[in-house]
């Protein structure tokens, strides 16, 4: 069935370059600007969200088909881009890599009019009721804000190349809640301390009846669960094309099919926090049933929050607060067609 076709797209004329404020990096190569670095017309959006995973993409498709303007800026550092291949969204029974899934949503939210920057943002500001967002391009100002900004994984003993050959051939995992049927009983290691570890690991021996902890902080007398112990701390590992290997402190190796990674994350909450964001204890942005901050007109969404780690949920709360979004503006009666403000922000 042939899509519908969607309101035409405004186009990048010089207009438009003119409507936003360059970074002063960056000024001098755009000729066809003529607005002072820090001071200019804004192309007034209806939001701007920061980060281009599944979350922040499935919220900028809802804002766009609600016909509201919405610009993503993503650094293109996100996890989903890793996956070599989920099986858990229900329209790929075959599978699909994370890169192709980001393609299809990027041109999907782009079909009705959502704009997709690559830009690293350094900066948000809240002043006179619209935020301010700072990035290494360029400045842009909006009504409403998303944080779609994700975590970063706490990483194995692995250089950065072997650690990316590792995850693409599936020695190294992150995710038994997405992944752990595409390793039954296989011998599977789980690396991590603590409370965190055991969980994981008695999780993933429903999975399999050969899954042993990798301590991180020395060895463990007792794991329970059906989960085993090596004889010895690690001392290095390495991978073959087939196989991780650990060598152990003792002078003895084990061998397993794959290693998942329980060394925990750290949430990108560091912009909304600045920005007087409440989190929780463990960095994640504490939001409200609509995903609201505890900033008005700011939300988060995704991994950044707390929550089950799934694309599907990370696309149920982009759903959920572009339409709190959208709401909000036709309560307010701010449409689209509104006129560009002139505003001086400063920057430190």
């Amino acid at each position: 069935m042939a899509c519908p076709s969607p309101a035409p797209l405004r186009p990048k004329t010089a207009d438009t370059l003119r409507a936003r404020v360059v970074h002063p990096k960056h000024a001098a190569a755009l000729t066809v600007c003529k607005c002072q670095p820090q001071t200019g017309s804004m192309d007034m959006k209806d939001c701007i969200i920061i980060g281009g995973g599944p979350a922040g993409l499935t919220a900028a498709l809802y804002l766009a088909r609600f016909q509201r303007s919405v610009t993503v800026i993503d650094a293109q550092q996100g996890r989903a881009q890793m996956i070599p291949k989920t099986h858990n969204l229900s329209p790929f029974p075959c599978g699909i890599s994370g890169r192709d899934l980001l393609v299809r949503m990027r041109s999907h939210a782009e079909l009705y009019g959502a704009e997709v920057e690559h830009a690293s943002v350094f900066d948000v500001k809240q002043q006179g009721g619209l935020f301010h967002v700072k990035t290494d391009r360029f400045v842009e100002t909006a009504r409403n804000i998303i944080f779609a900004t994700g975590v970063i994984n706490h990483r194995p003993p692995l250089s950065h190349e072997d650690h990316a050959r590792g995850v693409a051939l599936g020695l190294i995992r992150y995710c038994p809640v997405c992944d752990g049927y595409e390793v039954r009983d296989k011998r599977i290691a789980v690396l991590g301390s603590g409370t965190h570890g055991l969980v994981e690991a008695r999780f993933i021996r429903d999975f399999s009846a050969s899954v042993t902890l990798i301590p991180t902080e020395g060895p463990v007398d007792i794991a329970g669960g059906g989960v085993g112990l090596l004889p010895s701390p690690m001392k290095d590992l390495s991978l073959s094309d087939a196989h991780v290997i650990l060598s152990l402190e003792d002078g003895t190796t084990a061998e397993f099919d794959t290693l998942y990674v329980a060394l925990g994350s750290t949430a990108r909450s560091d912009l909304a926090m600045r920005m007087g964001a409440d989190v929780a204890q463990d960095g994640c942005i504490a939001v409200n049933a609509k995903q609201q901050t505890s900033v008005e007109c700011a939300y988060a969404i995704g991994d950044v929050t707390e929550g089950l780690d799934q694309i599907a949920v990370a696309m149920g709360q982009g759903a959920v607060a572009s339409t709190a979004i959208h709401n909000t503006l036709s309560a307010t009666r701010r449409r689209p067609s509104e006129t560009a403000m002139t505003l001086r922000v400063k920057w430190p």
